[in-house]
């Protein structure tokens, strides 16, 4: 996929069950201004109201994932401490809600800074291509990070490991990205986005009621702990075990073939 500045700032097409978001500045090193935003919580948005998209791929065009937020361009929704997307459009970096329910995977290369690793911490797997930079440099530029690091690094990749770059602002690389947890896997330039496609294709084969749920149950892990996840777990067995999509599994597994699930 080459980039096209002139279609516009976000690039989105569909593979199959997967929706692929592009972000598409990259004579602007694919900074995010308030257009991109807007966009980028348009494709999120569109990804969870369409029933046939089942997981999401998010990579960039040109030589960057992204340098970060444009924060010019954003001062003004900061100043006020809201955020620049539409009005019942999901948040990207899940902070705000809507939130969105069903998987995303980023590819990420060249340099990923600030709001770029956000994106990454908000997603649900990470792939890098090897070289790519990373840094959280909010505290050299008077701020801190908005779009969740705060809380998401440090369960990520460690107390300690998280404050030596929220605090610090020194960049990092892909194999020390790897190593604290923010990557999950590194592969040679160039095959980032095909790495990714082929884990968000895996995703959309599995049954998407069993995968959301899968999704909302960790995450409720995250914020409410493991004994309230434990907790909704007999619920949610007992409603997915109703569905189509449960019955064909066990069909599957018995005659011995691939499954088809619906989502229903």
């Amino acid at each position: 996929m080459s980039p096209d500045p002139g279609k516009s700032v976000l690039d989105l097409k569909r593979n199959g069950h997967v929706l692929l978001l592009g972000l598409n500045r990259p004579d602007a090193k694919n900074q995010l201004n308030v257009a991109l935003l807007r966009a980028l919580s348009a494709g999120y948005t569109e990804l969870e109201a369409d029933p046939e998209l089942r997981c999401a791929v998010v990579h960039a065009h040109g030589d960057d994932f992204t340098i970060g937020l444009d924060l010019v361009d954003a001062a003004p929704y900061m100043a006020e401490g809201r955020a620049p997307f539409d009005p019942g459009n999901v948040d990207p970096w899940g902070v705000n809600e809507p939130r969105r329910t069903k998987p995303v995977v980023i590819a990420v290369h060249g340099r990923c800074f600030t709001a770029g690793i956000e994106l990454m911490l908000a997603s649900d797997v990470v792939v890098a291509a090897r070289g790519t930079r990373f840094a959280q440099l909010e505290i050299s530029r008077g701020i801190f990070p908005l779009g969740g690091a705060t809380y998401r690094m440090p369960m990520v990749a460690g107390w300690g490991n998280a404050m030596r770059y929220l605090l610090t602002a020194d960049e990092f690389d892909a194999d020390e990205a790897y190593r604290i947890g923010l990557v999950q896997q590194v592969v040679e330039p160039g095959l980032q986005l095909e790495t990714a496609v082929k884990i968000a294709r895996r995703i959309a084969e599995q049954a998407p009621l069993g995968v959301y749920a899968t999704l909302a149950n960790a995450r409720l892990a995250q914020i409410e702990g493991p004994d309230a996840a434990g907790a909704a777990i007999p619920a949610e067995v007992a409603r997915l075990a109703q569905t189509e999509d449960a019955m064909e599994g066990i069909a599957s597994f018995l005659e011995r073939r691939k499954a088809m699930f619906k989502g229903r």
